[in-house]
């Protein structure tokens, strides 16, 4: 059954200003810009995109402080300080609205250990695997296919997507007389609150202290997050991306998507790594790092990597020269 909100609703419940509209104006959907409708209600998260407001057949575009008049000039709008948070608040309610709650408790094809410890408020959907000792807090949904290996924990609050691992082995090998020998992962896997993990991601199990992920972190699909690895509160990492066993990420850090951090680095607090690159040391203080060869028609990318290849012998050539002038 679909279910209409009404602008008066919204703003009672999320805040901010309705201008320019009516309070009983009914909203049938929350839409982008360029394809929102009469009965739609769309946000301005940049002024860059004034040109599609203007064009906007929105019922109601929610906007920043700054935009306020020209959004008046189309039509209807909320005044919110974070339009874009404001509209991820709409979308919460939305869904409380049209989406029938989940009841709490375990699916019938769940496995789950008896030693395992699910809190009564907590939701363990279709055929997901709770193992031994394991342990899942309050409110915290697994929705299907997520196994939670033995002894690791989930904190309060938090949301694992379909096909989610955590606490398969570290991948730890040591090599002899040619071969390799099992280094039994004996740690375990331990969660905090509130943190989201995307579908088909993998958290492997410590070694001999666990792999910790902390309060508010939010992992999107196919991200791999190895062996002892740390990462801090409220840290966020975009689709596969790569986490190499014992590095330790910092608090509000982001990670783009396909980036690579190596093993036993170490990143600061509020470091923003860029899309596809790959972390080959520590980064001790804050800011954006980047480290990709820009793309390029691929018979001018090989001459510019046969260049970069030859840096190191042209640096040591300039640096012959210098001195020879110096020395003239």
């Amino acid at each position: 059954m679909h279910v209409s909100l009404l602008l008066g609703h919204i703003v009672d419940v999320l805040g901010g200003s309705l201008e320019g509209g009516e309070r009983n104006t009914a909203i049938h959907r929350i839409a982008p810009l360029e394809v929102a409708g009469p009965g739609d209600i769309s946000f301005l998260s940049h002024p860059r995109y004034q040109q599609q407001l203007a064009a906007s057949q929105a019922a109601c575009v929610i906007v920043a402080p700054a935009m306020r008049d020209a959004a008046l000039a189309r039509g209807a709008c909320i005044v919110a300080d974070n339009p874009y948070v404001y509209f991820a608040r709409a979308t919460q309610l939305w869904k409380q609205q049209h989406a029938p709650a989940r009841a709490a408790g375990v699916h019938s094809s769940a496995v789950v250990d008896p030693t395992a410890r699910i809190h009564p408020t907590a939701i363990i959907g279709p055929l997901c695997v709770v193992e031994r000792g394991a342990e899942v807090g309050e409110g915290s949904v697994l929705t299907s296919r997520v196994t939670l290996g033995e002894n690791c924990r989930i904190g309060a609050r938090c949301l694992l997507h379909p096909g989610v691992v955590i606490g398969a082995d570290g991948f730890g090998f040591a090599p002899h007389q040619g071969a390799w020998v099992k280094i039994e992962q004996l740690g375990a896997v331990s969660i905090g609150d509130d943190v989201e993990i995307g579908a088909n991601t993998c958290i492997d199990r410590g070694v001999l202290q666990d792999t910790v992920i902390e309060d508010g972190v939010k992992l999107d699909n196919l991200i791999q997050i190895g062996h002892n690895v740390r990462i801090g509160k409220h840290s966020a990492m975009a689709g596969c991306v790569g986490v190499a066993g014992s590095a330790n990420i910092g608090a509000h850090c982001t990670v783009g998507g396909g980036a690579i951090v190596l093993g036993h680095l170490e990143l600061a607090d509020h470091v923003h790594v860029s899309a596809a690159t790959v972390v080959t040391r520590s980064l001790t203080r804050p800011g954006q790092y980047t480290g990709m060869f820009p793309i390029d028609d691929n018979a001018k990318w090989e001459k510019n990597a046969a260049t970069l290849k030859q840096l190191h012998s042209l640096r040591e050539r300039i640096k012959a020269l210098e001195q020879a002038l110096k020395a003239a």
